[in-house]
């Protein structure tokens, strides 16, 4: 099969297009044929050297995929030869085919195309497993997304808008906030000309957010402190600013705060199949109801991953970007 490979840890330029092994399909696995690939942040450190993919890992980029069964393991009951699925990976997503565990892998939700289905698992399992099954995020409670443009950001106004949260967002130009405010975002915040502390207090009488998802990291860390209600939930995903930082602890104590972080994959197979569980439960009927929906930039070919990468490290992109084998 034909893959994209890092030739040597760098820039965009470093990705080729080669021919690779088919992957070895394990009892408990299903070998799916790529419809598409989605980008996330995690690639680009990977191809820079800077986030090698977990023990036993396929060696290539890519975190989600979706396509159509080609075979499966002796042990699969599940699903057969010729679904149509999407998937949550450890990696192997860009190339034509690739090999996952089973719980991994969920159906395509209803009313939403093979392809665009490529940049959901991600997102969906990311945003539900943070904000709702660890900061229990629920109705009438306030939640603010960082980089609301992007496409955690994008999910996640419109998953918890759909859960009955009012949705705060920071971004960078008024044509993401824009898009931020289409998708159901109550409260669009431009981070390069407003300070977002001061504006969350003037939005809440004072009070602060209930939970905060942010990958900005470091530089963020006390301001989101700051712009926490009594009982308020900090989900870090994201070190984009840098890992090291100093916080007031006076903030944390009087206001009972939590700080929480978390990463998808280094998860267990047992525990992402819980999350892609949960997942299918919670967050796929809302397809259905059509209060959620993919929200795709570009759709770039394979061989063009070099392009898709440098696109995404412009950040001038307003949800996922995809790659087409």
């Amino acid at each position: 099969m034909k893959a994209i490979v890092i030739t040597t840890p760098g820039g965009p330029e470093v990705l080729q297009l080669q021919e690779v092994d088919d992957p070895e399909v394990k009892d408990n696995e299903v070998l799916i044929k790529v419809e598409a690939t989605a980008l996330n942040r995690a690639d680009t450190l990977q191809r820079k050297g800077s986030y090698p993919p977990p023990k036993g890992a396929s060696p290539y980029l890519g975190l989600e995929c979706s396509g159509t069964i080609q075979a499966i393991g002796k042990d699969v009951s599940r699903w057969k030869v010729g679904d149509q699925v999407c998937a949550l990976l450890s990696g192997g997503g860009y190339a034509e085919k690739v090999a996952v565990p089973a719980g991994q892998v969920l159906p395509i939700p209803p009313g939403v195309s093979l392809k665009d289905a490529g940049g959901l698992p991600e997102v969906a399992c990311t945003v539900w497993s943070t904000v709702f099954m660890m900061s229990h995020l629920s109705a009438g409670e306030t939640f603010l997304v960082h980089g609301g443009s992007s496409g955690i950001g994008t999910f996640a106004i419109q998953i918890a808008k759909a859960k009955g949260a009012k949705v705060f967002v920071t971004a960078g130009s008024e044509e993401k906030l824009a898009s931020c405010k289409n998708l159901g975002a109550d409260v669009c915040i431009n981070y390069k000309t407003e300070d977002f502390v001061a504006r969350v207090k003037e939005e809440t009488g004072g009070k602060g957010v209930d939970v905060i998802l942010d990958c900005v990291g470091a530089a963020y860390l006390q301001r989101n402190l700051d712009s926490l209600n009594f009982d308020g939930r900090l989900c870090i995903i994201g070190m984009q600013s840098g890992a090291v930082t100093e916080i007031k602890l006076n903030t944390l104590l009087p206001k009972r705060l939590t700080v929480q972080g978390a990463a998808l994959r280094p998860r267990t197979p047992e525990n992402k199949a819980m999350v892609v569980n949960e997942v299918e439960k919670n967050v796929w009927p809302e397809f259905a109801a059509g209060t959620v929906k993919p929200i795709t930039h570009k759709a770039f070919p394979l061989s063009e991953a070099g392009e898709a990468h440098r696109l995404m490290e412009s950040s001038e992109h307003i949800g996922k970007i995809l790659l087409v084998p």
